[in-house]
């Protein structure tokens, strides 16, 4: 089977390429910036320079495929109409141009953030409607709509469109030699010393790998019309980075941040106050993120592996940069301010006070991984 990627110099698309030469040999790969390929970790592949946004591009690259796997996505909310044209706006280009080229199926890479915020009392699941309006949340607004317009066009050109939905990815890329992508920051930046704070939201963890099966499966037996969330382990942020702690022995005092913090972080940024992180990044962690693999288990045969491999694994290839000295040290950051701020205060002493006042306010404000 031949196969076009796009978005194959990003974390998931690298693994995806990988599997998928694995699987079917050579894959065709799209790419802007031909230097990215390097990404891919000397994997043999058909390069085609087009942009997503490029419709004739795109179907000189998907010419002579089967499938195509439009995994290309912008993770973040700035510049918002630069993350509103790639997330919203390619994937219904993406199918568009499958279908003039006459190829069958696309599988169209989105998030849980396109399925929207869980309800409080439950993990979410593919059937809920969307509940992310009127949170003024960039990229998940985008995600939604992108997924939408992919399966429009599906079913107006005849195309099977399958959408597949990771929750938060963890990892290492292909190339260990890269400093990864945004959703593995985390990670990296309590084991650096840069983390000074954590939302006391909760969230869903992926390895990398499992989200690039789940995309094959996808392929070969989703059903047209239909999205797949590819899930793992459900844990709160700050349950998570303890465990981080466990794992790697790195030990720093993070201050706990209700969920409320979101809305002060965007009252700040509407006066103009400077923020340690964009508002949006805090509304967002701040959300019901558990989600349900169930469908991708009994449909796909999707499984995800243990929670500790995957971290222990983001772990180790960290510690490999940094003890390469893959990771620029540069100009201390306001967040690696904060965060020394936070350390000094614990070894003062400081955030006794806090966690004393823990029993009043009935939630935690100090964690200690």
């Amino acid at each position: 089977m031949t196969v076009c990627i796009t978005g194959s110099t990003g974390f998931i698309g690298a693994h995806l390429a990988k599997l998928a030469a694995e699987a079917h040999g050579a894959p065709r790969v799209t790419y802007r910036d031909e230097a990215r390929l390097a990404r891919l970790g000397g994997l043999e592949v058909e390069a085609v320079r087009a942009d997503v946004l490029d419709r004739a591009a795109l179907r000189r690259a998907f010419r002579g495929c089967e499938t195509v796997f439009h995994a290309a996505g912008l993770v973040g909310s700035r510049p918002p109409e630069r993350v509103w044209q790639v997330n919203a706006l390619a994937p219904r280009i993406a199918v568009e141009a499958a279908a003039a080229e006459g190829i069958r199926r696309v599988v169209v890479t989105s998030s849980v953030a396109g399925i929207g915020p869980a309800p409080a009392d439950r993990p979410g699941t593919e059937e809920d409607v969307y509940r992310g309006w009127g949170l003024g949340m960039t990229y998940p607004d985008a995600k939604h709509e992108g997924e939408s317009e992919a399966l429009a066009a599906g079913a107006r050109l005849g195309v099977e469109v399958v959408v597949v939905n990771p929750s938060y990815v963890f990892g290492a890329p292909v190339d260990r030699s890269q400093p990864g992508e945004t959703s593995t920051r985390m990670i990296g930046n309590y084991l650096r010393g840069r983390l000074p704070a954590v939302v006391d939201g909760q969230t869903n963890v992926v390895d990398v790998r499992d989200v690039a099966k789940g995309h094959l499966l996808a392929a070969e037996r989703g059903r047209s019309g239909e999205r797949y969330v590819l899930g793992g382990h459900d844990a709160r942020w700050v349950e998570l980075l303890e465990r981080v702690g466990e794992l790697s022995c790195v030990h720093h005092p993070l201050v706990v941040l209700p969920p409320e913090a979101g809305a002060a972080a965007r009252a700040a940024e509407s006066l103009g106050l400077p923020t340690l992180v964009a508002a949006e990044g805090i509304v967002l962690m701040a959300q019901n993120w558990r989600y349900s693999s169930a469908k991708a288990r009994r449909e796909l045969g999707y499984r995800a592996r243990p929670l500790d491999r995957t971290l222990r694994d983001t772990i180790d290839w960290y510690r490999e940069l940094l003890d390469g000295g893959g990771l620029s040290v540069g100009k201390p950051s306001a967040l690696s301010l904060a965060a020394a701020g936070v350390r000094l205060a614990g070894r003062a002493g400081l955030l006794g006070g806090l966690e004393l006042a823990e029993r009043y306010v009935g939630r935690k404000l100090v964690a200690r991984p």
